[in-house]
């Protein structure tokens, strides 16, 4: 087996540093540039293939407190030279990975006294008198970022996100109950050798072992779960579409991950929409569909700007469910998406909300007297959500604020801190990732 063989370190390195450099120095999406450099590099075995993968994510991760251990610029600055890609690799080894650092500057070839940063890490961190400079170093996140954590949070609890966010994401799927209840999935996936846990908080949730590779299970490849976050899960259940309702609308539906989720909870009966500007996710959705048997399932490519509106004029007050899910800066999937927080600016969260309040007002027209709207976003803080909810609570016209615990449930949403009709979820509280949801109704 290749797993019993001994790791080859030196392509797993030449893979690490090459994604990283076009990373960190071309702003190539982390994902897509280990996908491109992986597909080339067929010699690997799947333990270094994951070797790689996982040193990398966690490279990235640690970006911002390792070049200033190594330079004493603090995270995101600029205007000051960058270490070496294997500078940087060899001081994530000795700092994050463990390992001896006369061993990581030997591995990486590069001089011992370049890592001279990494053994004054303590001291170096501690001589930082400002809090928030301290948070963004620890936490390796731009000083916008944990200025932003801070003021909402409390800077104990912000330091605890900013752990969080520097974690493993576990790895979440949601059971298709189209083809059988979690328990059936759950031995399924223990013929497959793959230990599976029940989320706490999603009833259709199982976070598998880390280490299984989900997408070559059978139980996958036969459409018995889809990879989703407990906390997106948690978003569909809010939603509460269920097999009478005529017409459902997934407003944003990209990939179609929600999508799934509400024909499930629909039983495959009714009419359900996806929508995007994007076809080729729209593509991906009807693709995901086909393989989890969803056969309720029709997608609308809808213009991004103004058209939109005349697009969606057939579809008005006609939806019992419509769920926006809006782009966001995505500041809750950081752990998912570390290279994320290098590309992000301050002025995003702002951007984001004025698109975010433009788009729930557009859809909230779509819910019929009685209907529902659940507006969602990925991200963490009141920018693009608190306050966008808040608005749309005052600027749609007969849509009231519906408290969370209708549609979760009045324990669960107790135990997840639901605040009336608004819930923000955490990494560090909940384990999920950072999503925020609002649920509202259109009065009969």
């Amino acid at each position: 087996m290749a797993s019993s063989r001994a790791l080859r370190t030196d392509l797993v390195d030449a893979v690490v540093l090459e994604v990283y450099g076009l990373v960190r120095d071309q702003g190539w999406l982390a994902d897509r540039a280990l996908e491109r450099v992986l597909r080339r590099e067929r010699r690997l075995y799947a333990v270094e293939r994951r070797a790689a993968a996982e040193s990398l994510y966690g490279l990235v991760r640690a970006q911002g407190q390792v070049e200033f251990l190594l330079t004493g610029a603090l995270p995101g600055e600029a205007g000051r030279e960058r270490p070496l890609l294997a500078v940087v690799y060899a001081a994530w080894l000795a700092r994050a990975g463990g390992m001896p650092i006369d061993a990581a500057a030997k591995r990486l070839g590069v001089p011992r006294r370049a890592l001279r940063g990494v053994e004054e890490a303590g001291r170096a961190i501690a001589a930082l008198s400002d809090p928030l400079a301290r948070l963004a170093v620890e936490a390796s996140l731009p000083r916008w970022i944990a200025a932003r954590f801070a003021e909402e949070l409390g800077a104990e609890e912000a330091a605890r996100l900013g752990a969080a966010l520097n974690e493993r994401a576990p790895l979440t799927v949601r059971t298709n109950l189209l083809k059988g209840d979690r328990d059936a999935l759950r031995r399924r996936l223990e013929g497959e050798r793959v230990r599976a846990v029940p989320t706490p908080s999603s009833p259709w949730g199982l976070t598998l072992d880390g280490h299984a590779n989900a997408f070559a299970l059978a139980s996958f490849q036969q459409g018995w779960f889809e990879i989703q976050d407990e906390g997106s899960q948690l978003i569909a259940l809010a939603a509460g579409a269920r097999p009478n309702h005529k017409l459902v609308v997934d407003a944003c539906a990209g990939a179609g991950g929600k999508s799934l989720a509400l024909a499930m909870e629909m039983h495959n009966k009714g009419s359900l929409l996806a929508m995007d500007p994007d076809p080729e996710r729209l593509e991906e959705a009807k693709r995901r569909a086909r393989r989890a048997q969803v056969f309720n399932l029709r997608t609308r490519l809808i213009p991004a700007g103004d058209e939109a509106e005349a697009a969606l004029a057939d579809l008005a007050g006609k939806a019992e469910r419509v769920l926006v899910d809006a782009p966001c800066s995505g500041l809750g999937t950081l752990r998912r998406k570390p290279d994320a927080r290098w590309r992000l600016r301050p002025e995003d969260p702002a951007r984001f909300a004025e698109l975010q309040r433009t788009l729930a007002l557009r859809f909230a027209r779509l819910v019929k007297p009685g209907g529902r709207l659940l507006y969602a976003t990925c991200s963490i803080g009141r920018t693009e959500n608190q306050e966008v909810a808040d608005f749309l609570a005052s600027a749609a016209p007969g849509l009231r604020p519906l408290p969370l615990a209708e549609p979760l449930g009045a324990e669960r949403a107790a135990a997840l801190g639901a605040q009336g009709n608004q819930l923000q979820l955490l990494p560090h509280r909940h384990g999920t990732d950072g999503f925020f949801l609002a649920a509202f109704e259109r009065e009969r």
